[in-house]
């Protein structure tokens, strides 16, 4: 009887963690050294033209379930000094404590708290971006697109997204320059590789 009563409890024990385990969204790492992902960024240059760049070095992981798509999240770490606009003298200037103290700020990161699905493989990604020693929660929207088995033997899972931030905001001081200038729009697009 003893022995009933134990595996019964076991099997309900399990079965009570079945929707626990279905929670869990696949964990996905970013694909960068396939050169698979970018993290790349848009600025005005004086309402004139823009300033594009990029950084080149960054590590991360997201979670994603299709079936479940709430329990999506995101972990990214960028490495400041990596900029680049393919202009030595302006990433120098831009690298330096004028704007993104990179000295004294190496590194820049985000992670999520929340993902609000807003339409089929699409939702709103919000979370805790850290730039500058300055930390505010920002909103991307994000965008599926695509997922499958790749030629290796691996699964991926590719996603898009883009959102505006205000640079005061991070204590970067662009009062010296025009309007146009004082948002900078970022840009990340990544492929990742299911664990």
């Amino acid at each position: 009887m003893m022995f009933k009563k134990t595996v019964m409890g076991a099997s309900l024990a399990a079965a009570a963690l079945v929707p626990l385990a279905q929670a869990q969204a696949a964990e996905y790492k970013i694909d960068t050294e396939g050169q698979h992902a970018f993290v790349q960024f848009k600025i005005s240059h004086l309402g004139y033209s823009y300033i594009l760049g990029s950084f080149e070095e960054f590590s991360g992981s997201f979670q994603y379930d299709p079936d479940n798509p709430e329990a999506s999240a995101a972990s990214v770490e960028v490495d400041v000094t990596s900029l680049t606009t393919n202009h030595a003298e302006r990433d120098k200037h831009i690298k330096s404590a004028d704007f993104l103290d990179a000295g004294e700020y190496p590194t820049a990161s985000f992670t999520s708290t929340d993902f609000e699905p807003t339409g089929e493989g699409e939702g709103v990604l919000t979370g805790d971006l850290t730039l500058h020693g300055e930390t505010q929660e920002i909103e991307m929207p994000v965008t599926l697109l695509g997922e499958g088995e790749d030629p290796w033997g691996g699964y991926r899972a590719g996603f898009e997204g883009s959102t505006s931030l205000t640079l005061s905001n991070y204590g970067i001081d662009m009062s010296q320059f025009p309007d146009a200038m004082q948002e900078l729009e970022l840009y990340v697009t990544f492929e990742g590789v299911r664990q």
